[in-house]
């Protein structure tokens, strides 16, 4: 294969980073309102666009914030820091500011209930086919791993061979939906659970992926991703603690 694979379209090309960013957006959002006809959602749907429009709002501006901060000395050399804060954004910082513009709201509102278990899996849906864009985007995306000499490595088109973290986290976002699946078999989740266990669980692995990424790493040996990464572990600390609170025995 010869990266970036783009898409061409009556002669024009595509790029399919774009196409396959579109693509989780707009199958994502369908998927979560397919699963909140299908359940009883206990938010008015006023208080839900509120919830909304928050979570929007916070992911904006935290993706775009951690994703500049991953180069940190770039980002404070850049003779255009706007543009390169604006130009640059990351998933990660995409859920843990949509985590904060959420849960001020529902402060504001007043709203007990859990407003993230129903976006579990239409957020695990996008991801995924987001990050077969980023795959396909090679070298351009700037999530491609470090060197390896493992038999799966791949060449995105520099003539190295490396960790495909993005099929990594495919795989492991895959593997989490079975995962939570069986357990909602099993066990009933209490209020909010199933999100703190998707989310915590995407951080633990966001972290340890990172040391496979040619990331800038400030002198403490960890990135700004790994940082955030810790500091949303702390926030759901009680999920490994505690892991018992997350389940209703039925």
């Amino acid at each position: 294969m010869n990266f970036p694979i783009n898409i061409t379209f009556s002669g024009v090309n595509i790029e399919s980073h774009l196409v396959f960013e579109l693509l989780a957006y707009s199958i994502g959002f369908r998927y979560y309102l397919y699963l909140r006809k299908k359940q009883k959602d206990t938010i008015s749907n006023e208080n839900r666009l509120w919830i909304f429009i928050a979570a929007g709002l916070g992911g904006l501006i935290f993706s775009r914030i951690l994703s500049a901060l991953e180069d940190f000395p770039t980002f404070i050399s850049s003779t255009t820091p706007f543009y390169y804060y604006y130009s640059n954004k990351t998933v990660l910082g995409g859920l843990l500011g949509g985590l904060i513009g959420v849960e001020i709201t529902k402060k504001i509102l007043k709203i007990k209930e859990s407003s993230g278990d129903l976006m579990v899996y239409p957020l695990i849906l996008g991801m995924m086919i987001g990050r077969v864009g980023c795959f396909l985007a090679g070298l351009e995306d700037g999530t491609y791993g470090t060197e390896s000499n493992l038999p799966w490595a791949i060449d995105l088109g520099d003539g190295i061979y490396r960790h495909p973290t993005n099929l990594y986290e495919i795989l492991f976002l895959g593997l989490l939906w079975f995962i939570l699946v069986k357990l909602e078999k099993k066990y009933t989740f209490s209020n909010g659970s199933k999100f703190k266990l998707f989310l915590s669980s995407y951080l633990l692995f966001r972290f340890f992926a990172e040391f496979i990424k040619p990331v800038y790493k400030f002198t403490f040996g960890i990135s700004s991703i790994q940082i955030a990464c810790i500091l949303g572990l702390i926030y759901y600390y009680r999920v490994f603690i505690h892991p018992k609170e997350l389940f209703e025995t039925k």
